[in-house]
């Protein structure tokens, strides 16, 4: 037999076990579970010489053998904020090894869009609250284990707030805005609008502004596009910007400023003049680092000037008094002119407003060639020029068929009145309808909403089922405040056609226009004028009536016979999204205008606001009211004066009468316009933007922007003041205030040298804002220009003789948060 050996060194073929090692085997190794570590320490060398640490680590590695362990996660401290804020929401996310994702999820509170949801920072805009509301976000984090773990956080939100600091008043040749905000400038006086068209030399040498922009913007508002160029109300990236253009700086048009040769205008200047006024239509779109620019070339773009095409609809289309040489029928009209303030529709058309028309016209020593209802009709809206405001009439044309220029001559022959243009006035001062998706539509005049110096034409708001109304200042001294109601309920799914010119026929040329009587007891009555009615006929002395059409031509006449309230020159209308309640700017008036012995309770100062030496007497700083309905339908409503315009240092008990301050006082309310209701400026207690048209106050100040979060109708009282005149006369005046504004009115904005600051509106998500700047440097001369701003908004050095321009302004929050909030 074979001697077994023992030895310290044995062997083994496979058959006989030599090594009597008396470390354990790898199946009790595995039965207890022993770690690599224990193994080395206790086993022999041999061991782990001959298995070495991958083997050991392959059976059994230490990571394999524990309990997984889970991401380590954070959300971040709770935040406290308000509406309209953007917030930024941080989480962390450590693991041993790699962790392979994140998530953001909303747990809690009103339903928010969260950006970058994936990563570990993301963002969301706060909802309007009308309390504080909190909302609950979980962050969760997985490894690549697969193991998960979550943490929470809360967002703690308080209704919205004014979020800036007050601009200081200036007189700066620049649009100052808060720190936190960035200007950019588009939209100037004569930039092209058209392919090919060259660029604006600003020197008075370039023609075509048939395809250029306007001069004096004014009211604008914000169309949504597609991404495929269809209607996209919601868009806030691409949309049409549609904007008026109300008059002209002619100094700056031409290369010495307007000539007259020998008596007459040169065609060339007139005509640039003429199509300087209007409306333009152009695209606009938000590239990278949230720049604004305008396409050129797009197909939208469109200028609608005096020479555009247009037609009459509503109860006067057809009357022989708007009949002329170029409109024998009455039913075609040519052009629209100093468009200031404006109105839109639900279904996606753009309303614009024919102001102070009546100035560019010629008249004179024609009375016996007319009748004495005529006289006393164009007496009453001031067709009395013996010349024209810029002497258009005076054009010898190269064609003398072209009567563009001759239209200005309002004369009356002995002939027909379709012999000449004596009625050419009665073809303005009318709401214009623009559809600016149909670039080759012809706008529509809706006579159904009265002749008069439209400023403003603001919708209420619109109700399944109740007939839907517009809202309207006549903006002269002593004019009064009216309202179209339409005839045909509203049906929500108008606002989704796409014949949105087809919808205006349907809702805005038939109905019926009042106007308002203010009461001193705060209530007020919408009055009708309607032929037939309240003397509106034949038998009316001052001015006899024949028709409907004749009552809606001559408003303003059919108006002084029901008593209307004359008001201190009221301008646009607002209505608040959220309580339907319309607020009117009434600008200011002059000691004629409002006497110490002629305010009422709607208009209830007189007073001096000294400009340096000279006296300012009456209501030279202008106010703002509003006014409560139950419906659109209502034939009464409550009122009360929102803020009284006045310098911080005019006495508090009977002039300052809101209580303004350094951060808020401001003269002359003229643009107005509240946050659309689609982003959190527009809800629950919506924004509201103030812009002044200014002379009283600009010793101090160049005109501004505020923004406000006015209350109710009712939520201030009753109050007596004691109004002063020349000499120290004095007179009481019992009125009607609303509570004092307070820290709800700031200053945002204050414009250039000379400017009117004028049109406002957002994008519907509220971050991107626009505004008019209208006519900086408008007392300047072209050797010597007043201001050279948008040039001087660069900042830096700015050449003596670069002209100015209006523009518009492009507003944003550094932070991407609702502009105001």
């Amino acid at each position: 037999m074979t001697d077994l050996i023992e030895a310290p060194f044995g062997y083994t073929d496979g058959d006989v076990d030599t090594n009597h090692s008396t470390a354990v085997t790898l199946n009790e190794l595995a039965d207890q579970r022993y770690s690599r570590r224990t193994l080395l320490r206790g086993s022999s060398a041999i061991v782990a010489a001959t298995m070495g640490g991958s083997m050991v680590a392959a059976c059994d590695s230490s990571d394999s053998f524990r309990t997984p362990t889970p991401p380590r996660v954070t959300a971040g401290a709770a935040i406290t904020t308000t509406a309209g804020r953007m917030v930024t929401l941080t989480g962390t996310a450590n693991d041993d090894k790699a962790v392979t994702a994140v998530a953001w999820t909303q747990t809690g509170g009103p339903t928010v869009t969260l950006t970058n949801a994936n990563q570990d920072i993301a963002t969301f805009m706060t909802p309007a609250v009308a309390a504080r509301t909190n909302l609950t976000f979980q962050f969760a984090a997985t490894d690549d284990a697969g193991n998960t773990s979550t943490a929470t956080t809360t967002v703690t939100v308080d209704p919205a707030t004014l979020g800036f600091t007050a601009v200081a008043k200036n007189k700066l040749d620049v649009v100052t805005v808060p720190t936190g905000y960035t200007v950019s400038v588009i939209n100037r006086t004569g930039d092209p609008i058209a392919a090919n068209v060259p660029a604006y030399k600003n020197d008075g040498t370039d023609t075509n502004f048939a395809q250029r922009i306007g001069d004096h913007g004014d009211a604008l508002y914000w169309y949504g596009l597609s991404a495929t160029g269809t209607r996209d109300a919601n868009s806030s990236t691409r949309g049409l910007l549609v904007q008026n253009h109300e008059n002209i700086n002619d100094q700056y048009l031409h290369v010495n400023g307007a000539t007259t040769v020998n008596g007459a205008r040169p065609e060339s200047e007139a005509q640039k003049e003429i199509d300087c006024h209007g409306v333009s239509v152009t695209e606009v779109s938000e590239g990278t680092n949230r720049a604004w620019t305008v396409k050129q070339d797009s197909s939208f773009n469109r200028r609608i000037t005096p020479a555009t095409p247009m037609v009459f609809n509503g109860p006067a289309k057809g009357s022989d008094l708007l009949k002329t040489v170029y409109s024998p029928t009455g039913v075609a009209g040519r052009g629209t002119i100093n468009n200031c303030a404006n109105g839109t529709t639900p279904w996606g058309s753009a309303l614009t407003c024919e102001e102070n028309w009546a100035g560019y016209f010629r008249r004179s020593g024609d009375t016996a060639n007319r009748t004495a209802k005529e006289v006393t009709a164009l007496s009453r809206y001031g067709v009395t020029s013996s010349t024209g405001s810029y002497g258009w009439s005076t054009v010898v044309a190269a064609d003398s068929s072209n009567t563009l220029f001759r239209r200005w001559d309002a004369r009356a022959g002995t002939g027909a009145a379709t012999s000449d243009f004596r009625n050419e006035p009665n073809q303005f001062g009318w709401i214009v309808e623009i559809d600016p998706y149909a670039p080759t539509s012809t706008p529509r005049k809706r006579t159904a909403l009265g002749r008069m110096g439209h400023e403003g034409c603001w919708p209420g708001l619109f109700v399944v089922g109740k007939k839907p109304a517009w809202y309207m200042g006549d903006d002269s001294r002593r004019e009064y405040m009216y309202k179209f109601v339409s005839a045909t309920a509203w049906v929500a799914a108008d606002a989704n056609a796409t014949d949105r010119l087809a919808m205006g026929d349907k809702y805005l040329d038939a109905g019926t226009l009042y106007v308002a009587k203010f009461n001193a007891d705060g209530t007020g009555t919408w009055m009708p004028l309607v032929y037939g009615q309240n003397g509106l006929d034949g038998t009316n002395t001052a001015y006899p009536f024949a028709d409907q059409a004749d009552v809606l031509v001559n408003t303003r006449l059919a108006a002084d016979k029901l008593g209307a309230t004359p008001m201190d020159r009221p301008e646009w209308t607002a209505t608040n999204p959220a309580t339907g309640e319309i607020y009117l700017t009434l600008t200011n008036n002059n000691a004629a205008g409002r006497p110490l012995t002629g305010t009422d309770a709607a208009n209830p100062r007189h007073y001096n606001d000294p400009k340096g030496t000279a006296s300012q007497y009456g209501n030279p700083n202008g106010h703002i009211i509003r006014i409560k309905e139950a419906d659109t339908e209502a034939t009464t409503f409550t009122w009360d004066i929102y803020a009284f315009g006045a310098g911080a240092d005019l006495n508090a008990t009977n002039i300052n009468l809101s209580g303004l301050n350094d951060t808020n006082d401001f003269s002359s309310p003229d643009g107005l316009a509240f946050a659309r209701a689609t982003n959190a400026g527009g809800q629950v207690k919506p924004l509201m933007w103030i812009q002044t048209d200014d002379g009283a106050y600009t010793d101090v100040t160049n005109c501004m922007m505020l923004a406000a979060l006015p209350g109710t109708v009712g939520d201030g009282g009753a109050r007596t003041i004691t109004n002063t005149g020349t000499g120290g006369a004095t007179a009481t005046q019992a009125t009607r205030i609303g509570a004092a504004p307070g820290v709800n009115l700031r200053r945002f904005l204050v414009g250039p040298v000379e400017c009117e600051i004028t049109g406002v509106d957002s994008t519907p998500d509220g971050r991107t804002l626009f505004v008019g700047i209208q006519h900086p440097g408008e007392g300047g001369t072209p050797a010597a220009p007043s201001s050279h701003w948008p040039d001087s908004q660069a900042g830096g050095t700015v050449a003596a003789t670069v002209r100015p321009r209006s523009a518009v302004v492009v507003i944003t929050k550094n932070d991407g948060g609702v502009v105001g909030l």
